[in-house]
């Protein structure tokens, strides 16, 4: 992470937008705020941002869609804002790749301590904390790679992943052959300020299986313990 981290912020409410981004500045962070999804592609190609925060309710082209599309061209965290309630979309934005999500009216506060409970999981600083020694997992021909934040498959291919799935493969591999409830995958992952979502972690292990399982429907790398957790079922040497 940046000492002066960078934020493109999608919110068509000017009032909210205004609001969010004068919080941010004055906590350090540099802000560029858009009002909807038609100029994204070209803000992200021109400038050098670090996190992308995209509002789902938005005229035009909607949040999921947009968010569909940066993920599907960029590597940049994007954190989604939801209405109360509206778990349907959580549920949709995280599984086309959205690191994490917020819900109005929410605290400006709290969403600062999402974008830097997120910044710190996918930045550089991420990778100096990792360490210069025993930085990787390796796994039934897989290798993760704390300091690159990489994961290479046994056939040798890097698989890409968001930064969420890299998150939580980095917990599994710290916990092998061990139960971890879906309380503590969120706190391992995401953290205190998580809140109690835990479709959230269903939907992310589900994303995980299907990069690294030759059967998702019958995983046998990452299996579900019925009424308690999941389980990286397999041993975890790290080098």
């Amino acid at each position: 992470m940046s000492n002066r981290s960078s934020v493109l912020i999608v919110e068509d409410d000017a009032e909210i937008a205004e609001l969010i981004s004068r919080y941010l500045e004055n906590n350090g962070m540099a802000v560029t705020r858009i009002p909807s999804g038609e100029t994204v592609d070209a803000k992200l190609a021109a400038g050098d941002f670090d996190i992308l925060i995209l509002d789902l309710n938005l005229p035009g082209e909607d949040g999921l869609s947009i968010c569909r599309r940066v993920r599907a061209a960029h590597d940049i965290p994007i954190i989604i804002v939801t209405a109360q309630g509206e778990d349907v979309d959580k549920i949709l934005g995280l599984e086309i790749g959205a690191d994490d999500y917020v819900v109005k009216p929410f605290n400006s506060r709290e969403l600062l301590a999402r974008i830097r409970a997120v910044l710190r999981r996918t930045g550089p600083q991420s990778r100096v904390e990792a360490g210069p020694s025993n930085q990787i997992f390796q796994f039934l021909g897989w290798r993760i790679n704390l300091l690159a934040r990489d994961v290479v498959s046994p056939s040798g291919m890097k698989v890409a992943m968001t930064g969420a799935e890299f998150d939580l493969l980095h917990a599994f591999c710290e916990n092998p052959n061990r139960v971890l409830t879906r309380d503590q995958l969120i706190n391992m992952t995401h953290g205190p300020t998580a809140g109690p979502f835990e479709r959230s972690i269903d939907v992310l292990i589900s994303r995980l299986r299907q990069k690294l399982e030759k059967d998702p429907k019958n995983p046998a790398i990452i299996q579900t313990v019925r009424s308690e957790g999941y389980m990286l079922s397999a041993p975890v040497a790290r080098i």
